[in-house]
């Protein structure tokens, strides 16, 4: 799958069911260069004209599984299903729509290995949001864990998955996470990210922006709920436009811990621990900051034995899994559906 973050492809190959989970087996990472990173942020927002980046896409996801293939000596006959992610460009599911370039079909075509793509179509359709789709891969993933606990996802999105001691569900996007801090380092550096939160560490936040910026209707919005990358890219970059590049860092990095903060007044019990997933992980500013301010433990994956960067890519072969059994990939707590719903479309190899 390649995130919101626009790091690259991330493979995972997993033994599962789609109800257990037998084994977690390597994972690599393909990054993209920054030419074709941009490429894809020039197709954030449109809806058409979108046949060529998808193609490309496709291309470089295929290019990066034969890489795994090779590298890990795994044969095609090893492999019985691809879990497709694809690049989401455009997600607006009160208007019923969501896109993720790829191109299934010819993927399995190309690789010669059964594919599931699309899989936020259908709950979308059926009035869901559409994401995020990992909750059901951390409750697995959780199976024997003291609850209530939350699982945070920090890619260009933030994502929260809330699991109760019997087992319910609930998840939602919590605002930005890396996209803002990433745009603007990009923007006034040409650097891709602020490795481990070092500018943002040398910065000042500027509380009144921050203050400001938690006004933004999406906040007070009812869970679920979900977001598109660049939903607060205007509003917050004219809050910081003024600030110094160290400042305007600082003062993103804590729109995305004011969101975090805000998630947990959701919860219907507030939870006893943390686990955080995803770049932001790596964040030295963001994870100090939730030390800081958030209820209950702040562990990072791998202080549970998980590897914080394959958790998404994992979470899409396992959704794969269960989508070619028909078995629910969304829920009430989780998309806003009106009932637990399968979704994706499986492409074979003829």
């Amino acid at each position: 799958m390649s995130g919101t973050s626009l790091d690259g492809v991330d493979i995972a190959l997993v033994r599962t069911d789609g109800e257990t989970i037998q084994e977690l087996g390597p994972f690599k990472s393909y990054p993209f260069d920054q030419e074709f990173r941009n490429q894809i942020r020039r197709g954030f927002g449109k809806k058409d004209g979108l046949a060529d980046l998808e193609a490309a896409v496709t291309h470089r996801h295929v290019q990066a599984i034969e890489r795994f293939l090779q590298s890990e000596g795994i044969t095609r006959a090893d492999v019985d299903l691809i879990g497709f992610h694809g690049q989401t460009v455009f997600h607006e599911p009160e208007n019923g729509l969501t896109i993720q370039l790829g191109d299934g079909a010819e993927m399995a075509r190309a690789v010669g290995i059964d594919v599931v793509n699309d899989l936020r179509t259908n709950d979308v359709k059926a009035g869901g949001q559409g994401a995020p789709l990992v909750p059901i891969f951390h409750a697995a993933l959780a199976k024997e864990m003291h609850k209530p606990l939350a699982v945070l996802n920090l890619g260009g999105v933030g994502n929260v998955t809330w699991i109760g001691e019997d087992g319910k569900l609930i998840a939602f996007d919590t605002g930005p996470a890396n996209a803002l801090v990433d745009d603007w380092v990009q923007k006034h550096t040409g650097l891709a990210f602020d490795e481990d939160g070092q500018i943002a560490s040398a910065g000042e936040i500027d509380d009144a922006a921050v203050n400001s910026f938690m006004t933004h209707p999406y906040f007070h919005q009812p869970v679920p709920k979900s977001l598109d990358r660049d939903e607060f890219k205007k509003f917050a970059f004219e809050l910081v436009d003024d600030l110094s590049l160290e400042d305007g860092a600082a003062t993103l990095t804590a729109f995305t811990v004011a969101a975090v903060m805000r998630a947990q007044d959701f919860f219907p019990e507030l939870a006893e621990l943390w686990i955080v997933c995803g770049g932001g992980r790596l964040n030295k500013a963001m994870m100090s900051a939730f030390n800081a301010y958030l209820y209950g433990g702040i562990l990072k994956a791998e202080d549970v034995g998980w590897n914080g960067d394959a958790i998404e890519s994992q979470a899409f072969a396992y959704l794969a899994a269960r989508a070619e059994k028909g078995l629910p990939i969304t829920f009430p707590g989780t998309t806003g559906v009106a009932e637990p719903l399968s979704g994706g479309q499986v492409h074979r190899v003829r």
